[in-house]
């Protein structure tokens, strides 16, 4: 099992942050490479379209609302990893927040070189997306 993480430290309040990006069908708020998401199977699934028209298909597995972190596995996408499952959770730090996300998966059909700088690219580009839409 491979594993790929990024995390960032903010000025926002850990609530201003959790609202922003703690809902399950949020990623078109903040993250510029998923304009699309729509939920079913009671909002349990997300059904997102990237920038470049790829559809990833994503189950949330764990929501906390008080530890502010959800996990969640891909169902389907163009990704080249198999067994994928990812956490992301905000937590306050004295006058500042750390955001989190992290995942872990198998390379299939690359190395797992590739498959962790592939994904630790996603999480660092998202969460200076994130930084950006909050005006850091």
């Amino acid at each position: 099992m491979s594993k790929a993480e990024a995390s960032i430290q903010l000025r926002a309040s850990a609530d201003q942050v959790w609202q922003l990006i703690g809902g399950f069908d949020s990623l078109p708020d903040w993250l510029p490479a998923i304009p699309e998401s729509h939920l079913s199977e009671g909002g349990r699934v997300r059904n997102l379209k990237t920038a470049d028209g790829a559809v990833i298909v994503e189950r949330l597995l764990q929501f906390s609302e008080a530890e502010r972190r959800y996990s969640y596995s891909i169902l389907q996408g163009p990704a080249p990893v198999r067994d994928y499952r990812a956490t992301l959770s905000v937590s306050a730090e004295g006058s500042t927040t750390r955001v989190e996300w992290s995942g872990t998966f198998t390379p299939d059909g690359v190395s797992e070189a590739e498959a962790q700088q592939l994904f630790a690219s996603i999480y660092r580009d998202g969460l200076a997306a994130l930084k950006q839409t909050l005006g850091e």
